[in-house]
């Protein structure tokens, strides 16, 4: 098993899609600044330097870093340099927290790739991993544990039309 670490916006909004294409587990949580424990509220205040993000746990058997890439590529905006759809701030904006230079090499080639096919320069911050921590338990899951609240959080965000 291998991790991957990604901030994509709202943590609850790309939960699920990973879930559709066989990676084993996936945690919502913080990584990216340096306070140890950071809470929710003082993450979404922008106060540690956190983003909100998601740690992938997968089989490469089954699929592979690239792919994970592309499924968050697909699903976020990557072109969005102050957060995503309704949600702003810097906890909010796009990276890919690399553990590997494979990982890192992988990353900057999609990255590079979407920016000639697009015309437009790309706004995901590529940056090596040092942390990551565990979201509260209500963040886990929620939109199992919350599905209507979920759904109006997609329609509302502009996720889903």
């Amino acid at each position: 098993m291998r991790t991957a670490y990604f901030a994509g916006g709202c943590f609850w909004c790309i939960t699920p899609i990973y879930k559709l294409y066989g990676v084993d587990a996936v945690v919502c949580g913080y990584s990216g600044g340096d306070e140890k424990d950071p809470t929710y509220e003082d993450v979404k205040a922008q106060r540690t330097g956190h983003r909100e993000t998601l740690m992938l746990s997968y089989d490469p058997g089954v699929i592979s870093y690239g792919e994970l890439l592309d499924i968050y590529l697909a699903n976020v905006d990557p072109f969005d340099g102050e957060g995503q759809y309704i949600d702003k701030g810097f906890s909010y904006t796009l990276a890919v927290y690399y553990e590997t230079e494979e990982e890192k090499s992988i990353a900057s080639e999609k990255i590079c790739a979407l920016e000639e096919e697009s015309g437009k320069k790309v706004q995901i911050s590529l940056e090596a991993f040092k942390s990551f921590y565990r979201a509260e338990e209500y963040h886990q899951d929620y939109y199992l544990k919350n599905p209507e609240e979920f759904e109006k959080e997609m329609v509302e965000s502009g996720r889903r039309h």
